[in-house]
């Protein structure tokens, strides 16, 4: 749900007169780290190390870079909206890893 929410952002590249290709073009540009996002999150059915570490690094990453782009008051929403929701699930990830990890080293 969040790699399809990330998505929703790229509508934008819909406009009067642009071309198919410009808008494929442009549709893929935009969704880029929502396919990397999306392949982590398939990868980390299997292994929900890689879902906890890339999760939470988008989180950590996400606000370093909107904490350089302006004042902490502008860009508090964008952090909620889009690095928490990321954190949270890289911490769920890891929390789960470190569950299945603890039952089989019994």
């Amino acid at each position: 749900m969040f790699v399809l929410f990330l998505m929703l952002f790229s509508v934008d590249v819909f406009e009067s007169g642009a071309s198919a290709g410009d808008i494929a073009l442009g549709l893929l540009v935009h969704n880029i780290p929502a396919l990397i996002l999306l392949t982590a999150a398939l990868v980390s059915w299997k292994y929900e190390i890689i879902g906890g570490v890339v999760f939470t690094l988008t989180g950590i990453i996400y606000i370093s870079l909107m904490m350089r782009s302006g004042s902490f008051d502008s860009r508090l929403v964008p952090i909620l909206i889009i690095a928490f929701p990321a954190l949270v699930i890289g911490v769920l990830f890891a929390v789960n890893w470190f569950k299945k990890k603890s039952l089989y080293d019994v």
